[in-house]
């Protein structure tokens, strides 16, 4: 997740509605717990973002999976407390075909996605809520996986798997050594990439 600040307000607790009120719907702003929070990106977290998001396409696309990446900006999902836009998620076809073409739910359910993935910078105001506050929300819902994604000073990527009581968490994997996960979808796929390619030009 960005650098995150409340939005200035002098009224509260929003919903959903009140975000959606907001200018362009919202983008770039999450629900937590009744108050609306802006988040920001650098370009070097854009461009880890945008990076994983090609490797996790390509690697749903050579296995044949009926699934779709998303990204944040563009889309919401529900938790326990309001709405979050994960960096990047997982969501099988079914459930964006009926986001893009029936609009229903505009709201993504949590227990829909099969992997969820924040990109943190160490010392930013999100750095907590992706750490923390997060991993006890999307455990909660029962997103099978958790990865979070650090781009400074060097990439990394942990995966944290959900099981009876919670995430397990693995130790990171770092730049110069080789990732992969398994991505349980109809058609199950493997992501194999070192971590140093999310900041590669």
């Amino acid at each position: 997740m960005r650098a995150r600040r409340p939005v200035p307000s002098d009224h509260g607790p929003y919903t959903v509605l009140d975000l959606h009120a907001l200018p362009e719907d919202g983008k770039g702003v999450e629900l937590e717990d009744g108050w609306l929070i802006e988040v920001a990106a650098s370009s070097r977290h854009n461009w880890a973002v945008q990076n994983l998001g090609l490797i996790l396409q390509n690697a749903a696309a050579e296995a044949k999976a009926s699934v779709i990446v998303c990204y944040g900006g563009e889309w919401e999902i529900s938790t326990p407390a309001g709405v979050r836009k994960p960096d990047l998620f997982v969501i099988s076809r079914e459930t964006a075909r009926a986001a893009i073409i029936e609009e229903s739910p505009k709201l993504i359910p949590g227990d829909h996605l099969l992997l969820a993935v924040e990109v943190v910078s160490p010392g930013s105001g999100s750095e907590r809520t992706d750490r923390v506050r997060k991993v006890v929300e999307y455990a909660r819902i029962g997103i099978p996986q958790y990865w979070i994604v650090e781009h400074t000073p060097q990439a990394s990527v942990q995966v944290l798997s959900l099981g009876a009581e919670g995430y397990l968490p693995t130790p990171p994997v770092r730049h110069g050594t080789v990732f992969t996960a398994d991505i349980n979808a109809d058609k199950p796929f493997t992501v194999a990439f070192d971590p140093g390619q999310l900041i590669d030009l």
